[in-house]
């Protein structure tokens, strides 16, 4: 079975099974023609929040930021830009940085420390919450600058180009960096396909096989659009904005619900609309003040 099937069988099976995670089936058919699908035909990288420039240096950068586009956890505590979320913090910050000297190496990504991470992402001075945080950010890069500079001799093009123009092949490849290997999931590795492609600067001829990448913000939306429902206890957890663990039941029961159900939504439309896609419509719906101004599921994890 391949990666991807990995990943669609895994979130099935939780799904049938789950104790705290429940998908309404009733409510599949409707949701899936409300949801605007035409916006996602077309995504493309915000060049106010993220570097977009010469290609090979684009695409570098798409890598750099995907290494440690995660933390959400954290993000409460993250000194953010004004208007801006933690994810879009750190994107811009890092977008500064390439603007202002370039890429990062693969000597600099393995060297970078967590007090030049706080540094690029503006957070110099923050609390431990960050500075724990930050620390993950370095070893994340670490990892990475290991990566392509033991593997494709420091050539980010080279790495990309090993995956053959396949994305499940440059998930498989980057999962062998421990903060990419997220068994049953894979959240960061196939997103880093997308957003190459979103950017412009890859071609990948399997990007329909892709699932969402299960984070904590689309089974938000999913929730409080009624396509999920979730056990009253978590619930009031989420609403106390109380930590959910890494990899508990209850963790792992949002994440696959998120990526079965809309893997049934885009079995509803037909297949019209790629789950990839409509992770970009969900996202996006949950930047709306409605949806951020509820509490989502908190966990501190290198996945999401």
């Amino acid at each position: 079975m391949s990666l991807l099937d990995d990943v669609r069988a895994h979130a099935a099976e939780i799904a049938r099974t789950s104790r705290y995670v429940r998908i309404d089936h009733a409510k599949i058919d409707a949701y899936a023609r409300s949801l605007p699908v035409e916006e996602a035909r077309a995504p493309e990288l915000d060049p106010a929040t993220h570097f977009v420039g010469q290609r090979d240096v684009t695409l570098a950068y798409v890598v750099t930021l995907d290494a440690i586009n995660f933390g959400s956890g954290y993000f409460p505590h993250l000194r953010k830009r004004p208007g801006m979320s933690g994810y879009f913090t750190v994107a811009a910050s890092l977008k500064d940085v390439f603007e202002a000297r370039g890429p990062l190496d693969h000597d600099e990504l393995q060297a970078v420390n967590a007090e030049e991470c706080a540094r690029i992402v503006g957070q110099v001075g923050a609390d431990a919450h960050v500075m724990e945080l930050m620390e993950l950010f370095a070893q994340a890069l670490n990892q990475l600058g290991q990566f392509i500079g033991t593997r494709y001799g420091g050539n980010f093009r080279a790495a990309i180009d090993a995956a053959d123009g396949s994305a499940e092949s440059l998930a498989r490849l980057l999962a062998q960096m421990p903060f990419y290997d997220d068994i049953g999931f894979y959240k960061r590795a196939q997103l880093t396909a997308a957003d190459l492609s979103i950017a412009g600067v890859a071609d990948f001829r399997d990007l329909d096989r892709l699932t969402i990448f299960a984070d904590n913000l689309v089974p938000h939306v999913l929730r409080l659009d009624g396509v999920l429902e979730y056990d009253l206890e978590l619930v009031e957890r989420i609403e106390r904005e109380e930590l959910i663990p890494s990899g508990s039941r209850e963790e792992i029961e949002i994440r696959a619900g998120a990526v079965h159900a809309v893997e049934l939504i885009a079995d509803a439309l037909g297949r019209e609309a790629w789950p990839m896609q409509l992770d970009y419509v969900l996202w996006n719906r949950g930047q709306e003040p409605a949806y951020k101004a509820r509490p989502r599921h908190r966990t501190r994890s290198v996945y999401y």
